[in-house]
């Protein structure tokens, strides 16, 4: 089965992205047993995650330039130097998401203590995550294609697959 391109942007891309602040948190975590937890592990997590909300949006927002509306997969019905968000659905499920991420870590730090019960329901609030932003994409997509297909089966393999020989022909 081929991967959701939301999908692996909201798991392996976010693996991948944040696997120093993730390693550093574990590494003091598993140094620390049976003592109290130091600050590094979760500040480098919470800044490296506001870096990218803030940061990074804001860079790229900035970085749209008139010549990009010359590319030929430009939308042009959009006003020259404009960014257009494409699928609204999903980037308003994960803007929401990041938000309710932040009061749910304050709600969660508020006693200086993290409960079991509070930790597995962070980590099930993300596949929550993944389930809402992939059936958005899913309702996206049959919007723009017309093309009623199931949320998995074979349609996914049209929208995914690609030749590795070719790709090295046209880079060649």
């Amino acid at each position: 089965m081929f991967w959701n391109p939301t999908v692996a942007n909201l798991t392996l891309m976010a693996l991948g992205s944040s696997a120093p602040e993730i390693l550093l948190s574990c590494i003091e975590t598993i140094g620390g047993l049976n003592k109290c937890p130091g600050e590094l592990g979760a500040s480098t997590i919470v800044g490296s995650a506001a870096f990218n909300l803030l940061v990074i949006s804001g860079v790229s927002i900035y970085a749209v330039t008139e010549a990009d509306h010359d590319d030929l997969t430009a939308d042009k019905t959009v006003p020259v130097g404009v960014k257009k968000i494409n699928d609204m659905g999903v980037f308003t499920i994960t803007c929401a998401s990041s938000l309710w991420a932040y009061i749910w870590l304050f709600i969660c730090v508020k006693d200086n203590s993290i409960e079991p019960w509070e930790a597995w329901s962070t980590l099930c609030m993300f596949f929550i995550l993944i389930i809402f932003a992939f059936a958005a994409d899913k309702v996206h997509n049959m919007k723009k294609t017309g093309i009623n297909e199931p949320l998995m089966g074979e349609g996914e393999l049209e929208y995914n697959e690609f030749d590795t020989a070719s790709l090295f022909k046209e880079l060649a």
